[in-house]
């Protein structure tokens, strides 16, 4: 890929990844929890809190900093100002760290997502590699999967899209066709297995990339979908 078309991918990626944010709405974790994951990927919260108003400003700081590249540091600082200053203890660096790390991390991986899908862009580059961070740190259960290759198609991009856990690090490229035949690496076919089949994090096996995407509310239980929508609502006309 030139350096022309990979600043407007890049550029492709950004504006996608903050209107992933900008479209998420707040929900109380109870009400987050009875989603199913589908659903999950278009809404919003953090543990320990219920006030919409406080959720609304996470996310409000999250998209902030997607948006003008401000650092976890930035988040947590203005987080805890705000959070002091309205009777709540302030968030650690751990918790921040989950937090800021995990929910930018799927909106980028969601923007990319946005743009290896697009029909021209899948064409020239029809298969996927799943790349680790490739350190020390990475967990084993996400290694399995690293530099393993995939058709941009195969329904193991519904399980093993990342973000894979908290604070996941991992991500997805595209190759084209001669790529994968100069890596001289295979396509595979199935999960990676080691005395059963190996799968994400437990909550991480979806692609919320992917089920933003998905229109409609169906299958929720209506009175979810009541509070689902009425949050949107109230979050539209810029009301918490």
């Amino acid at each position: 890929m030139n350096k022309a078309i990979y600043g407007l991918a890049s550029s492709f990626i950004f504006k996608a990844a903050v209107s992933f944010l900008k479209n998420k709405t707040p929900l109380t974790a109870e009400e987050y929890k009875k989603l199913d994951s589908v659903y999950k990927a278009k809404a919003f919260t953090v543990s320990g809190y219920t006030s919409l108003i406080v959720l609304q400003t996470f996310l409000d700081e999250l998209e902030s900093a997607c948006e003008s590249g401000k650092t976890k540091k930035d988040f947590m600082e203005t987080m805890n100002g705000f959070l002091t200053r309205n009777g709540y203890e302030g968030i650690n660096p751990f918790h921040a760290d989950v937090i800021f790390r995990t929910n930018i991390q799927t909106a980028y991986n969601a923007g990319h997502y946005k743009s290896m899908t697009d029909p021209a862009v899948k064409k020239l580059r029809p298969y996927w590699k799943y790349v680790t961070a490739g350190d020390s740190k990475v967990r084993q259960s996400h290694a399995v999967m690293d530099g393993r290759i995939y058709l941009a198609d195969d329904p193991v991009w519904d399980i093993w899209y990342p973000p894979n856990g908290f604070r996941c690090r991992c991500s997805v490229i595209s190759l084209s066709k001669r790529q994968v035949e100069e890596s001289g690496m295979p396509v595979s076919k199935w999960l990676p297995y080691d005395g059963g089949y190996k799968y994400p994090d437990k909550g991480f096996s979806n692609n919320p990339a992917k089920d933003a995407y998905k229109p409609g509310l169906s299958g929720v239980n209506e009175g979810l979908k009541k509070a689902f929508n009425s949050r949107k609502q109230r979050k539209n006309h810029k009301g918490i």
